[in-house]
């Protein structure tokens, strides 16, 4: 996991007020000022580098819009007598999710208006920064404006009167009085540009999670399902909508989950990826095509020994994808007739548009791609061109260096299988000398590390003087699908040995400290953190963010549980046996390892509960153990000084109980 929720009862205040070495967060004003750590020391020298939010290539391949910062700039992919042009509306708001127009003349974006309650302001403006119009202001949360093919409208995903940020990351909205959550559901809107009249247009019982136009405008194809957004996009199917009258039907019922739709340029098919996926907006899987009418659906990327994310026609037969190859970027192509996958470039760093998952920007005809390109020694930039052959459009992270030691893209075997990870080694490291472990377990459990940018966590521990390991193990993306799958009905199987087996392999290759190695994760990582204490005591510490530890109570508390049956095969009412054997809490008094537990009190994804139920059990056992709750925080942290805070704990933790492990 690592999205996914609705709102749940929350006990954080209570838990507070009862017991006095349960910490709440921010604690600063409450503890006594203590001197510096080597930690904090550490983690106040990162560098830190701008952080590039989006960047889309216009039609016709000239332009380039990227945004940082929340400030939206426009410039020409072939130099010459352009120039940069920074466009910004009234009130300086911040600025996301632009979007180029069928004819690469307009852009259009949304601006949030500042408070606690969504609400945005939605504007079009020609390329040139002329013509600047504000064409809605929308109370509630909006994302994925898009202009109809003939530029006369726009669309829209809206939610009306959302109180919240939408997604299942997000803080969720406590619970409270009679419990009859309302259900607020994402609709698909339409702005007329001639009017700026709006209209809300698909049914009010339906969500929509992704859309694309038709070439003649009549129609959306468009992932959606029935009931609660954050918990239904597991189940979401895929239709065709009038865009006149929002009837939907349905064309498509995949096997697993789908991302990322997109309609051929002759309105016949259309493309998504589909595969196992644990959280909306992580894509990996297979390249799909279904015809826009219905009908057999066929896999064009069957076998292929990595895990497409995102797709773009380039022609009526031809697809391009991003795809995560080995823990690598790269690009791939297939037609749609038949044949093997073509690999076009792959490459040891991290190349996308949203600095999250690989992915490109392309143009109409896939000549020039725009990507977002940072890898763990050098800090993001947009780069624009051919394939492979991008030229660098920005410089705004010129002279930052890194403070951390080298990354390594290192592989090894579990029995038959392959692992890759990634190893970053210490700062300064010497020959002659030992130094500790850290692996990171990353969320998901169908995501993967990459090497990107590292000013957070890997970083400073790197600065710190550490290893830091972080393992693709089976479950992962990279490896293409099966491996992918292989983990249904075994988590904690194959995963956690797969792991294992990963510190036995660098701990011969490299000088690592066997007393001094530490496990933490966040999310499916931290419930890998749990669960991996009960197996082994071969760590001398461990930190569990936002963790899972019992499935029972886990399935009745969190507010994304159709994400768990595809990976167990039923719910845990139907067959319990499958989720007790991958259950930390079956074998908790097998723990010895001392362990910091951080979560949010406003989790959906990973309720705060399932992080006391573990301190609570390791507590009562008499396990060195400090659970640290952050107030108003969600599944991922919003407010950059409980990120820091959070970070500058794990690396405490870890200093803390790696000195007593040296000293024995």
């Amino acid at each position: 996991m690592q999205s996914g929720a609705k709102s749940h009862v929350q006990f954080g205040a209570l838990l507070c007020a009862l017991a006095a070495s349960l910490q709440c967060v921010p604690l600063l004003a409450q503890d006594q000022a203590p001197a510096p750590s080597r930690a904090a020391a550490v983690l106040d020298s990162m560098p830190h580098a701008k952080k590039i939010d989006q960047v889309a290539t216009s039609p016709d391949g000239t332009k380039v819009a990227y945004v940082v910062d929340g400030q939206l700039t426009v410039t020409p992919v072939g130099g010459g007598s352009g120039f940069p042009l920074a466009i910004s509306v009234e009130g300086k708001l911040s600025l996301r999710e632009v979007t180029w127009s069928a004819d690469s003349k307009q852009l259009a974006f949304l601006a949030d208006l500042p408070g606690d309650i969504p609400a945005a302001q939605v504007w079009t403006v020609a390329t040139d920064g002329s013509a600047p119009a504000k064409r809605a202001e929308l109370k509630g949360y909006a994302q994925t404006p898009r202009f109809s093919p003939d530029g006369a409208s726009l669309a829209i995903l809206f939610i009306e009167g959302l109180p919240r940020v939408a997604g299942p990351l997000q803080p969720m909205t406590p619970l409270a009085g009679v419990i009859d959550v309302q259900i607020y559901e994402q609709r698909l809107t339409t702005i007329n540009l001639s009017t700026n009249h709006l209209a809300q247009v698909t049914p009010a019982d339906m969500h929509i999670y992704e859309y694309d136009w038709t070439p003649d405008g009549a129609a959306w194809v468009a992932t959606a399902a029935h009931g609660s957004g954050d918990a239904n996009w597991w189940v979401a199917r895929l239709y065709r909508i009038n865009v006149r009258t929002g009837e939907m039907r349905e064309i498509y019922a995949p096997k697993w989950q789908m991302e990322d739709p997109h309609v051929s340029p002759d309105g016949r098919n259309v493309a998504i990826i589909e595969g196992l996926m644990s959280d909306e907006g992580v894509t990996g899987g297979d390249v799909v095509v279904v015809p826009i009418d219905g009908g057999a659906a066929r896999n064009i990327t069957p076998n292929i020994k990595a895990s497409p994310s995102s797709l773009a026609w380039t022609s009526s037969d031809r697809i391009l994808f991003s795809e995560n190859v080995d823990g690598n970027s790269g690009f791939g192509s297939v037609s749609v007739t038949g044949g093997e996958a073509q690999t076009l470039w792959t490459g040891e760093e991290l190349a996308t548009v949203d600095a999250w998952q690989p992915g490109g920007s392309f143009s109409r005809d896939g000549r020039v791609t725009a990507v977002v390109r940072q890898s763990a020694s050098t800090p993001p930039e947009v780069w624009a061109g051919p394939i492979g052959n991008w030229k660098q459009i920005t410089h705004l992270n010129s002279g930052i260096q890194p403070a951390w030691g080298a990354m390594r893209d290192v592989h090894w075997m579990n029995g038959s299988t392959r692992i890759q990870g990634w190893l970053m080694l210490p700062k300064d490291l010497a020959p002659g000398k030992t130094y500790p472990l850290v692996v990171s377990a990353h969320g998901g459990p169908s995501s993967a590390c990459t090497s990107n940018w590292g000013e957070g966590l890997t970083g400073a521990a790197s600065a710190m003087g550490y290893f830091v390991l972080c393992p693709n193990p089976r479950g992962s993306y990279g490896q293409g699908e099966a491996f992918t799958e292989a983990n249904v009905k075994d988590f904690g199987g194959g995963d956690y040995r797969d792991i294992m087996a990963g510190i036995d392999a660098i701990s011969k290759e490299y000088p690592i400290d066997a007393k001094r190695i530490g496990l933490r994760g966040h999310s499916y990582g931290g419930y890998m953190t749990m669960w991996a204490e009960t197996q082994t005591q071969r760590f001398a510490a461990a930190v569990a963010g936002a963790g899972l530890s019992d499935w029972l109570s886990y399935y009745g508390l969190n507010d994304i549980d159709e994400w768990m049956v595809p990976f167990f095969g039923a719910s845990v009412y139907d067959d319990p046996a499958v989720y007790a054997k991958s259950d930390p809490m079956h074998f908790v008094k097998a723990v010895k390892t001392p362990t910091l537990i951080l979560v949010g009190d406003r989790d959906g994804e990973v309720p705060m509960e399932q992080s006391v139920e573990w301190w609570h059990a390791l507590k009562t056992m008499k396990v060195p153990t400090k659970l640290v709750v952050y107030p108003n925080e969600g599944h991922i942290f919003v407010k950059a000084a409980d990120a820091q805070d959070y970070t500058l704990r794990t690396l405490e933790w870890f200093d803390e109980w790696f000195t007593k492990a040296s000293a024995n």
